[in-house]
């Protein structure tokens, strides 16, 4: 899989929100998404920079798209760790 490039001014941000959803539990599929990406043998940081995908794929979504957040959307994003959105896109 080809590392996307990232933005190191928008990086820490978005790691800063992965930190506090799993500090605060909140929502709780972010720490189960993050418990069972650990359990298959993914390190601790890149559990939580696959993670950071799916936080900036809906940040992307609320402001390009003008939406509210969209909890089922996200929730169903970390469910398919570690394969990313856009590569289902590429298969279909």
């Amino acid at each position: 899989m080809k590392k996307a490039e990232s933005n190191p001014h928008l990086q820490a941000p978005i790691m800063e929100v992965v930190e506090n959803q799993l500090r605060n539990n909140d929502p709780p599929q972010t720490r189960q998404t993050y418990e069972r990406l650990i359990e298959a043998g993914h390190s601790e940081k890149e559990a939580k920079r696959l993670i950071a995908y799916i936080v900036s794929a809906e940040i992307f979504d609320v402001l390009k798209k003008n939406q509210p957040f969209n909890l089922d959307r996200f929730v169903n994003g970390v469910n398919k760790l570690p394969t990313m959105p856009w590569a289902e896109k590429e298969e279909s």
